[in-house]
């Protein structure tokens, strides 16, 4: 993956970690609602390139975000 595609995914993370915060729920409860584990959300909030495309749209959408190509 080339440095865009890792900022582009710390970016992510992070929107993912705001809007769960800005929420009021923990990891554990975002990752109920995206029907993923802990271990995925927190990778996904880190800007991991290991979870699924799934998994992330899964967790954006579990807290109000949208994900699109641009």
């Amino acid at each position: 993956m080339d440095e865009a595609g890792r900022e582009a995914l710390a970016a992510l993370g992070a929107s993912i970690r705001a809007a769960r915060k800005d929420a009021g729920i923990t990891q554990a409860t975002l990752a109920e609602l995206a029907g993923t584990s802990e271990r995925t959300v927190r990778d996904i909030e880190r800007g991991s390139p290991s979870p699924s495309i799934g998994a992330v749209v899964a967790a954006a959408r579990a807290v109000g975000l949208t994900v699109g190509a641009s």
